[in-house]
């Protein structure tokens, strides 16, 4: 595979932020809400954002500075002067509206008023909520880190959360939230985005308080196949244990499709092709079973 070498400081900015924000993705976008020292409320939307501590729960944005003009935003202008914001999660449902708020529209507009989005009163803080949001986060400011005083440096604006107010329809019945429910929008590159909702959600189980097999362990066969892939081999090396010989050696006598590869006296690769397709549905571990066949009996 050919790669690219980018050096920060030999590429322009703008290229350089792209191919930042392209690869690093898909990101979840902060509808942040604050109010000026006149009362007037603002939204902006910033997908450099992300949850960085459960207990105490501490989310962080980071409000750039504007790399044409090297100006700051209203919102970092909002929170130094009243430590308060209120972060909306963006749904499919909002997101053209949240995209009008992205626009640069003077410091004495109301975004609520030019994307039609309902202003909900919120408990701890003076910034509004948006009705609209399934999620709002209240939140009190305690640390704006400054990352650079040039266009394109970063204010990281970290936030305690005070009040978390869920939508109820968007909770399953085991107290947790339902993804497809939410139907989450999330920031790519340019003007790329990426609907998190049926088949954009994968479901992986990887148990983490028992030791797993691991990739070393598996036979040389598996770890050098030319048709396994990284997946099919994390999925093998992520079993916390290789199944024993008499439980493979069952398949030499029931499984239809292994007794015409003996039969066949076919090579180990027909064994991979095999594991490879039971592995694309999760049988992993009749699929381990198929590749010791192979291992042992393989032509």
């Amino acid at each position: 595979m050919s790669m690219r070498t980018i050096i920060p400081g030999e590429v322009a900015t703008r290229d350089l932020h792209q191919f930042i924000v392209g690869s690093i993705a898909p990101r979840p976008i902060a509808f942040v809400s604050t109010i000026d020292d006149k009362g007037l409320p603002n939204l902006a939307p910033y997908s450099f954002f992300n949850a960085f501590s459960s207990n105490p729960p501490i989310v962080v944005f980071s409000s750039n500075r504007r790399v044409s003009n090297n100006t700051t935003k209203d919102t970092l202008h909002n929170v130094r002067l009243n430590k308060e914001v209120v972060i909306n999660i963006v749904n499919y449902d909002i997101v053209r509206q949240m995209a009008v708020a992205s626009i640069e529209f003077p410091s004495d507009v109301s975004e609520f008023d030019k994307t039609g989005l309902t202003k909900l009163a919120s408990q701890t803080v003076k910034p509004f909520r948006i009705k609209e949001s399934p999620v709002h986060l209240e939140c009190e400011v305690q640390d704006i880190i400054t990352l650079g005083e040039h266009g394109g440096a970063g204010h990281l604006v970290i936030c305690k959360v005070n009040r978390m107010h869920v939508a109820e329809h968007v909770i399953d019945d085991r107290n947790r939230i339902d993804p497809n429910k939410l139907d989450l929008m999330g920031r790519l590159g340019r003007s790329y985005y990426v609907r998190v909702k049926g088949e954009a959600i994968q479901t992986i189980v990887q148990p983490v308080t028992k030791l797993a097999v691991g990739y070393d362990e598996l036979p040389e066969s598996i770890r050098n196949s030319s048709i396994l892939t990284g997946n099919d081999i994390g999925l093998l090396a992520g079993q916390h244990a290789l199944p024993a010989w008499p439980e493979a050696e069952i398949l030499t006598v029931n499984d239809k499709r292994v007794i015409q590869l003996l039969e066949s006296k076919a090579d180990v690769r027909q064994y991979h092709i095999y594991a490879h397709e039971e592995l694309e549905r999760l049988n992993v571990g009749f699929a381990m079973k198929i590749l010791m066949v192979g291992e042992r009996l393989g032509g």
